[in-house]
C-alpha cells in the first residue's frame, strides 16, 4: 500500500479535498489518502490536535492556509475568528501529535506564515524565519510555499528544503482564456519596485512588454496600520495611452494601493486595466473594489483559491479565481516519488507559449 497521506488543515478542507482527488487519479487509486484529524479548542481558548489514524511510517503532507480567518470557536462567553497565529500554533500541534513517527513530513503552506515580516529593521521581531527554524526543529523535512513575499527567507533554514512555486501559469491561462487581449497592446506594470521582478516574469510569459513601475513616496513620521501610510505614487515607464494593462503584485490586502496605481493609469489614459496576484485578502472588504469597477478604473481581479476566499467575492463579476489544486497535487505527487521539481518550477504551458508567439 502507497505511504503517502494527507492532513488537511480545517482552513484548508475544500481545497485539500480537490488535492486528494487529484492525487487518486494520479495514482491510480480509489483509496482515500487525507488522515483524519480533530481540531479541539477549550473554552479559554486553548486547544489541541487529535490525529484518527496512525502516521507511522507514512509520508505525511500537511497542507494549511494561514489566512483563512473564516473559522471562529467558542472561547468563554463570544466567538473568536482564528488569526494566522491561531493557524500557526495548530501547525506545531500536528507536528507534535505525529512525534516523528512518520517517514517524512512536508508542510504546504502557499501563504508563507509571517512572510511580509522576513526582514529586520531596528528592534522588531522576526516572525517569518523563527517559524521555519521551528517547522525544521519539529520534523517537518520540505516546506512548499508560492509566490512568497521574499524567497530570501528561505536563508533562515539553508540546510533545509524549501521551494517556491508559482502559479503564474494558471493565472494567466485564465487571463488570455477569457480576455480579448492583444499581447502587442499589452503593457505589464509593477505597482512598486518591490514587484519589478515579479512584473517582468509575467512579462516574459505573455511576451508582452514591461512597462514601467510605480514609486511608492511614503509618509516616514506616521505609522498607520503597521506601515507609513503612501502619499503618492510616481509613474515611471512607457506611455499607457489606448494600452492595454496588467498589474501584477505577490498579494492584494486592503488594495487601496492597487487602484491608486490604476487610477493613475487611468488619469494617463489606459484602456482596460486587469490586475493579477496569486492572494486576494480584501482585509478592507469587497466595497471598495464594487465602487472602483462601477468607476470602470479595471475591468478584472485574477487571483487563486490557494488561500481563502469568501463566498460573497466569489460572486463579484469582476473576480476570476484560477484553481490550483491539480497543480499543487502535481507538486506533492513530485515530492513522494522523489522527482526533480526544477521542471514544475520553469514550466510554461502550450497555451502561454502559443500566445506569446501571437503571430511571430
Amino acid at each position: 500500500m502507497d505511504k503517502l497521506r494527507l492532513i488537511v488543515m480545517e482552513n484548508m478542507k475544500e481545497f485539500g479535498e480537490s488535492v486528494n482527488e487529484h492525487l487518486k487519479e494520479i495514482m491510480g487509486t480509489s483509496n482515500n489518502l487525507i488522515i483524519p484529524i480533530e481540531e479541539i479548542r477549550f473554552n479559554n481558548g486553548e486547544g489541541k490536535i487529535v490525529l484518527k489514524e496512525s502516521v507511522r511510517k507514512k509520508d505525511i503532507y500537511i497542507l494549511t492556509d494561514i489566512l483563512n480567518h473564516s473559522i471562529t470557536y467558542k472561547m468563554y462567553d463570544y466567538y473568536n475568528h482564528k488569526s494566522p497565529d491561531d493557524h500557526y500554533v495548530d501547525i506545531t500541534r500536528v507536528l507534535c501529535a505525529i512525534r516523528n513517527q512518520a517517514e517524512s513530513v512536508s508542510l504546504i503552506m502557499p501563504f508563507l506564515y509571517e512572510s511580509r515580516q522576513h526582514k529586520r529593521d531596528g528592534r522588531e521581531s522576526l516572525d517569518c524565519a523563527v517559524a521555519l527554524q521551528e517547522f525544521i526543529h519539529q520534523g517537518v523535512s520540505n516546506i512548499a510555499t508560492f509566490d512568497v513575499h521574499d524567497s530570501n527567507v528561505q536563508n533562515a533554514i539553508p540546510s533545509s528544503s524549501f521551494d517556491n512555486f508559482y502559479p503564474t501559469n494558471i493565472i494567466l491561462e485564465k487571463f488570455i482564456t477569457l480576455e480579448d487581449v492583444k499581447r502587442d497592446n499589452l503593457l505589464a506594470i509593477s505597482p512598486d519596485n518591490g514587484a519589478l521582478k515579479r512584473t517582468r516574469f509575467y512579462a516574459n510569459m505573455l511576451g508582452c512588454e514591461l512597462g514601467g513601475h510605480f514609486e511608492k513616496h511614503r509618509d516616514v513620521y506616521r505609522v498607520v496600520d503597521g506601515k507609513n501610510p503612501i502619499l503618492e505614487h510616481e509613474y515611471i515607464g512607457k506611455d499607457v495611452k489606448d494600452k492595454d494593462i496588467l498589474i501584477v503584485d505577490d498579494m492584494i490586502a486592503s488594495g487601496e494601493s492597487m487602484l491608486d496605481v490604476a487610477r493613475e493609469l487611468k488619469k494617463r489614459g489606459a484602456n482596460k486595466i486587469y490586475m493579477a496576484s496569486a492572494y486576494a485578502m480584501f482585509t478592507k472588504g469587497l466595497e471598495v473594489f464594487d465602487e472602483a469597477y462601477k468607476e470602470d478604473l479595471f475591468t478584472k481581479v485574477f487571483s487563486t483559491n490557494l488561500s481563502y476566499i469568501s463566498d460573497k467575492a466569489k460572486e463579484r463579476e469582476w473576480l476570476v479565481v484560477a484553481d490550483c489544486s491539480e497543480y499543487v497535487a502535481k507538486i506533492i505527487y513530485n515530492y513522494h516519488i522523489g522527482g526533480s521539481v526544477s521542471p514544475i518550477l520553469s514550466s510554461t504551458s502550450k497555451v502561454l507559449e502559443d500566445f506569446a508567439k501571437g503571430d511571430d
